[in-house]
């Protein structure tokens, strides 16, 4: 037994078993700070992959929001023409001649209620006439066929409709094409020189 004790004491290493799996303090600190650095780019790696999946999460569902939106456009526009028509053929019969003929005024009646219809099917899916007439002209909307003399309003105002423009949800659809009016040259020469 002496032999036994003797020994753990005569052992350089007796003393640190108690201690194993440990370093000196000034070892561990290196180690540590590496260790640190890597959990806090691991973690930034992971912040940035979770923003990226919300990114393209919320792309994908404006995405989605827009097709079902302006699905629809390609058809619409294909419909514009058929408004046009029906708003001519109304136009194109005075009142006195649909007062006159009761079959031609019952005609009338029956594509003012089409054409009421058809607005009214372009209204729910979000495609809404470009209100241009007496509107200063916009190049995102408008497209100008011709200058106007002589019109009392300001150079630019839009004084005559040629076609009627349409947007869809806010977005053009099909630009309408006007006539301006013409800013007065004379207007601007001083003449009393």
């Amino acid at each position: 037994m002496t032999d036994t004790i003797n020994t753990h004491e005569s052992d350089p290493n007796a003393e640190a078993a108690p201690h194993t799996g440990t370093t000196e303090p000034g070892a561990e600190g290196p180690r540590v700070a590496q260790l640190e650095a890597e959990v806090a780019s691991l973690k930034d790696q992971l912040l940035r992959t979770l923003a990226e999946t919300e990114n393209v999460r919320r792309r994908a569902e404006r995405e989605r929001e827009d097709t079902a939106k302006y699905a629809v456009a390609k058809f619409a526009k294909e419909l514009l023409p058929v408004a046009d028509n029906l708003r001519r053929a109304v136009e194109a019969v005075g009142e006195d001649v649909r007062a006159e003929n009761q079959a031609v005024g019952n005609l009338l009646t029956g594509v003012e209620a089409t054409e009421r219809q058809l607005a009214a099917a372009f209204e729910r899916a979000g495609i809404a006439k470009v209100e241009a007439l007496g509107a200063p002209a916009d190049p995102n909307f408008h497209q100008i066929m011709m200058e106007i003399e002589n019109t009392g309003k300001p150079a630019g105002t839009v004084v005559q409709v040629l076609q009627a423009g349409y947007t869809i949800h806010g977005r053009l659809l099909r630009e309408a094409i006007v006539g301006v009016a013409k800013g007065d040259v004379g207007a601007h020469v001083n003449t009393s020189a």
